[in-house]
């Protein structure tokens, strides 16, 4: 069975001096970064990048033609690595994701990005509606606090929400020491 890396959003507005800066991002970067080695090594073919492109200035980040918008240098795509363009949370949403999936006969994804409460949820979800057996690296996944009225949640908080729900119904949930461990020991 095939597997594929889809590496969501890891963009520039996520960083500092980005305007939607997240909680840590760096960190989950550079742990993005680490799977997509393992990829590079071991699967060079199914690597899909996804980059979000604002369909509306209101959105306020990732605009069209700006220094945001770029995919971070941690995790630049190789000349031969798939881009995926969006504008919608959901990476396979009038997307051509799915298509090209199905092309190299992938079964299995991973999942690695920004922001979990956002494109992470919204793309591992769909991903397993759509029949894809779905491991979620969650410390390759970065977040940001939220408020509703009052009420502020920490980014901490909200990350290991999110990562909870997802964990067992949708998705196998594990951090990249544990997923580059199992690897190392079935290769």
């Amino acid at each position: 069975m095939s597997t594929a890396l889809i590496i969501v959003d890891i963009q520039n507005d996520y960083f500092p001096n980005g305007k939607m800066e997240l909680s840590n991002p760096e960190k989950a970067a550079a742990n993005a970064a680490k799977v997509l080695e393992y990829f590079r090594k071991n699967n060079k073919d199914n690597i899909f990048h996804v980059q979000h492109i604002a369909s509306h200035p209101s959105l306020g980040f990732f605009l069209p033609d700006t220094e945001g918008v770029k995919i971070h240098n941690a995790v630049s795509p190789l000349e031969n690595e798939c881009i995926i363009k969006k504008n919608f949370a959901n990476s396979f949403l009038k997307t051509e994701l799915e298509s090209k999936l199905k092309e190299t006969g992938v079964t299995k994804v991973v999942v690695v990005g920004m922001m979990t409460h956002m494109c992470i949820d919204a793309t591992v979800r769909a991903a397993v509606d759509l029949g894809y057996e779905t491991t979620l690296v969650e410390d390759a996944c970065a977040t940001r606090e939220l408020a509703y009225q009052d009420k502020v949640v920490p980014a901490e908080q909200v990350h290991y929400a999110f990562v909870s729900a997802l964990n067992g119904m949708y998705a196998n949930v594990i951090s990249t020491e544990d997923f580059l461990q199992q690897k190392a020991s079935t290769n």
